[in-house]
């Protein structure tokens, strides 16, 4: 399984939504990502691409896009 692939999972999984809906996603853009489902994305996505994100990092997550924007940090390549 590619990079983004996993990526896709992750929100579908913690969001329960179709990987269509996916991009241009926004936080807070569906009911299901409030405080608590970021959180639980962000715990996906960690455990998912062995990382560890910083705080700064966990609160600038704000979109789909970005997502993969602050993964690059962490060496992870889409």
């Amino acid at each position: 399984m590619t990079n983004i692939e996993k990526y896709i999972q992750s929100f579908t999984a913690a969001f329960d939504i179709e990987a269509e809906q996916c991009e241009g996603l926004e936080y807070q853009g569906i009911e299901t990502w409030d405080s608590v489902g970021h959180m639980g994305l962000i715990a996906e996505l960690e455990d998912v691409f062995d990382i560890m994100m910083d705080t700064d990092d966990i609160i600038d997550f704000s979109s789909f896009e970005k997502g993969k924007e602050i993964l690059g940090k962490y060496d992870v390549e889409f």
